[in-house]
């Protein structure tokens, strides 16, 4: 029996493609050859176990025992409900599998992210190994695991949802290879358990987990067996690299983190790049604020591009900007290169302030409070007993505007059984929301967080798994800076964002993390916003930096135009804001 238990675990995964039709349609030549000779093997091993009583038939329909034979690895009956059920778990490989057999309707030029032709005619030239990777990728997947491998220190910016994750696993396999043995990923402590988990579900290579107590012991294991070691930028800090340690490559998730260089954990993460045989940054969002942040995630990489917007008309100095940095950036967009993905509506939900609101508005703006002012739509409710409840009664419980409204769209949701995710930037509004959640659809709808910022790593993919394995309407409740990054919420099928951001950035991120690949249901997005006041204002601004990041950033090195991006600090975007809403609230009071 140790021959079985030491080969058991290697000849079911060479033994998948014959599992079914589908896999087995689907693998290479190569692949559903080694299945054969891995079944023959199994049966073979496991008609020697029969003889221990370990394994036994019962009949024909009955094997017991704490093994199965290999019959489990060839068809068998399955219910039409279990297959789509498997394929909404599982619709990143379905497609990825049927782009290998069926043209999907994929945009070449846009999959190559638009790159000038010597690039692109190097990158597909470079051949991609997949002995140790467990995922079959789309066409712009493999591209881009190829640009990182010939271009060897470059960003990955594809839009999110894009699966930026799997196309530098592809890389991280395909380098061992060719013999590099130790990996080094850096991310944002939020999403350090899902990377871990990635990493082993899609690849051979072994996990470890720089992080938290066991730290020191997986450091000591990883310098002497090597693996993927995945990290946090906090710990990078002080993390210790035994110098006879090679590093193949270094991947930093969520790249955007580092757009400061004078920060302590992009100088650690610089150091770190500095010694790596490859880097790679993967940000859906290399420009939140100015072109400057993107310089500088380009100067970590490649110093010696001309990366220098100029000083010419926007469309000119965009369109410079964006040849210069074509040997390090790639990016693509869900529309250019998803046929498949299901419908993004969104909606944006004006509503009035109710009595309480508004008099709570008038408080934060006299105050000079911005953010008090963008929070004001959500009153706490009032102590029970006290007379001076917020708001007139505007539905069950009282609740009006904004609250009200969002309370009827998840209700309308979950007569439809689909999920809601929350989103907000506060956390007191959140602790509104959910109260008054649990109050009114307690009964309706399991309500799942809140999930914010103090909330730590591995309980947020908990929170996570916990609202995608509810069977009936569900609501995840989240920060939006918190659950916005990193963390794949496709279970749910409507977002509703509570207030406008000041980083558009950060909607983008957050509606991203239920419209991406492996959604099978239309996505719709309700945005709240206020009829008068801070939100309207701040829509307004936001705007042009929409236009700066689309100008830079949006497409990567294709024939169009380029900027000189002009942009407001978050300080100074709060002042006018502020300023301008005094100014209408004087006036107002004045004339009448």
């Amino acid at each position: 029996m140790a021959t079985l238990a030491e080969e058991l675990p290697g000849l079911a995964r060479a033994a998948a493609p014959a599992r079914g039709w589908l896999r087995h349609t689907f693998a290479s030549p190569s692949a559903r050859e080694q299945a054969v000779g891995a079944v023959t093997r199994l049966d073979e091993l496991l008609g020697q176990a029969t003889g221990t009583g370990l394994i036994t038939f019962g009949g024909p329909d009955e094997i017991t025992g704490p093994l199965r034979s290999a019959g489990e690895l060839v068809d068998a009956p399955v219910e039409p409900a279990a297959v789509w059920a498997d394929f909404e778990r599982r619709a990143p490989e379905y497609y990825g599998l049927l782009s290998q057999i069926v043209d999907l309707g994929l945009d070449v030029a846009a999959a190559e992210g638009g790159l000038p032709a010597e690039i692109a005619e190097r990158v597909r030239a470079q051949q991609l190994d997949e002995s140790y990777r467990r995922v079959s990728l789309r066409g712009y997947q493999a591209f881009g695991a190829r640009f990182a491998l010939v271009q060897r220190r470059v960003i990955i910016g594809d839009e999110m949802g894009l699966g930026k994750t799997i196309q530098a696993i592809a890389a991280l396999a395909h380098l061992r290879t060719l013999g590099a043995t130790h990996f080094l990923v850096v991310a944002p402590a939020a999403v350090l358990v899902n990377r871990l988990r990635e990493v082993e579900a899609r690849s051979l290579l072994t996990a470890r987990r720089l992080h938290g107590p066991e730290r020191a012991g997986e450091l000591r294991r990883w310098t002497r067996d090597g693996g993927v070691a995945v990290t946090t930028f906090d710990v990078a800090r002080s993390l210790a690299v035994p110098a006879d340690v090679e590093i193949g490559m270094l991947v930093v998730d969520e790249a955007h983190y580092i757009k400061n260089p004078q920060t302590l954990r992009s100088q650690a993460v610089r150091g770190l790049a500095d010694r790596a045989g490859r880097v790679l940054f993967l940000t859906g969002t290399p420009m939140e604020n100015r072109v400057e942040e993107f310089r500088a995630l380009v100067g970590y990489l490649q110093p010696d591009l001309t990366t220098d917007p100029g000083t010419g008309p926007l469309r000119m100095a965009s369109e410079a900007f964006r040849r210069a940095v074509a040997p390090a950036y790639l990016r693509r967009n869900i529309d250019d290169v998803l046929s498949e993905l299901p419908e993004l509506i969104e909606v944006e939900e004006a509503e009035d302030f109710g009595p309480a609101e508004e008099q709570a508005y008038r408080q934060a703006v006299l105050a000079g409070n911005f953010m008090a002012m963008r929070r004001a739509a959500y009153p706490a409710p009032a102590a029970p007993g006290n007379s001076g409840t917020p708001g007139t009664p505007g539905g069950p419980g009282g609740q009006v505007g904004k609250l009200r409204r969002l309370l009827d769209i998840v209700a309308e949701a979950a007569s439809n059984r689909r999920k809601v995710v929350v989103f907000s930037y506060f956390l007191d509004v959140l602790t509104v929301v959910e109260q008054a959640l649990r109050a009114e659809l307690g009964g309706v709808v399991t309500v799942v967080g809140p999930l914010d910022g103090g909330t730590p790593a591995t309980a947020r993919q908990r929170l996570v798994d916990e609202f995608s394995s509810v069977t009936g309407p569900a609501v995840l409740v989240s920060q939006i800076a918190a659950g916005g990054t990193g963390l794949n919420m496709q279970a749910a099928s409507v977002v509703i964002l509570c207030e406008p951001q000041v980083k558009p950035t950060l909607e983008q991120q957050a509606i991203a993390r239920c419209h991406r690949m492996g959604q099978v249901r239309g996505v719709q997005v309700h945005r709240l916003v206020s009829t008068v006041g801070v939100d309207q204002r701040l829509r307004e601004i936001l705007a042009e930096k929409r236009r700066t990041f689309d100008a830079f950033a949006r497409r990567s090195a294709v024939a169009e135009g380029t900027p000189d991006a002009v942009d407001v600090s978050e300080q100074e975007l709060a002042r006018q804001i502020v300023d301008a809403e005094q100014l209408r609230i004087a006036t107002e009071a004045a004339t009448t």
